[in-house]
């Protein structure tokens, strides 16, 4: 898949990973779409130019099937939607059993619908969008990416929603690409591990210290320019479908 001067939808956009990911594709010659539920503050869609590239900003909430529906519906505006990078999620930390009693089933359900069915939502419709475009070399039309976690096999004590949710994500790949495949259209995941968003941020230097040592090499949390990058290669590599990849520099999480 071509980048320059194709449109991008990036949800999640806003912060963290989505927001290295909408200044690669802008670097890469891309008109980008940002969609992020924290955008809801402004009244209306709005736009902005980096790097003499234009990037739309469009308040989305990813389990609305019309907030998602109008995101794409601008993006189609803007010119042929070639991929959707899928960032947006949350975290949540609680036990089956703890010391307040079981798990609220609320929580859990919330944390599943964003993160999963959120990311569903995403996909089928994003997918039904590019179905219209015209296809490129190999016949594809194009490229969905979403977020998964390496908690999606190491998840941590606390972690049963947030592992339940993207252990989902990756179970999605190969279905996805087997079905969007007569479409013309890639489906990747990424897990990634520690990295440098606004949620570590919050965290006692003694905690950030204590994951970054259980990283082999680099011994270090990762650049969400480097998740970037891979999303860069998955979008550009059409061998890349159907599959989960970690990118975790060899980490292996705890259990808690």
């Amino acid at each position: 898949m071509v980048i320059r001067n194709g449109v991008f939808v990036v949800t999640g956009g806003g912060s963290g990973l989505g927001l290295a990911v909408v200044s690669m594709l802008v670097a890469q010659g891309a008109k980008v779409v940002a969609a992020d539920l924290s955008f809801r503050a402004a009244d209306e869609s709005t736009e902005e130019v980096l790097d003499n590239f234009m990037v739309m900003r469009v308040p989305c909430d990813i389990t609305s099937t019309e907030d998602v529906q109008r995101t794409l519906d601008f993006s189609l505006a803007l010119g042929p939607v070639r991929g959707v990078v899928h960032c947006a999620g949350v975290v949540h930390g609680e036990r089956t059993l703890g010391r307040e009693g079981p798990h609220d089933l609320e929580s859990f359900e919330r944390v599943v619908r964003i993160n999963l069915t959120g990311t569903f939502n995403v996909v089928r419709l994003g997918a039904a969008a590019m179905a219209t475009m015209e296809p490129q070399a190999d016949g594809e039309r194009g490229v969905i990416v979403a977020t998964s976690s390496i908690a999606a096999w190491d998840g941590q004590a606390g972690q049963a929603a947030y592992a339940a949710s993207k252990g989902g994500v990756a179970a999605l790949a190969l279905p996805l690409a087997r079905d969007l495949a007569r479409h013309g259209i890639r489906f990747v995941a990424i897990a990634p591990g520690i990295f440098e968003t606004p949620m570590m941020s919050g965290m006692t230097a003694t905690v950030r210290d204590s994951l970054a040592a259980q990283v082999p090499f680099p011994p270090r949390l990762g650049h969400p320019e480097e998740f970037a990058s891979l999303v860069r290669e998955a979008i550009t590599n059409p061998m890349l479908n159907g599959t989960t990849i970690r990118l975790d520099g060899a980490m292996r999480m705890a259990t808690r």
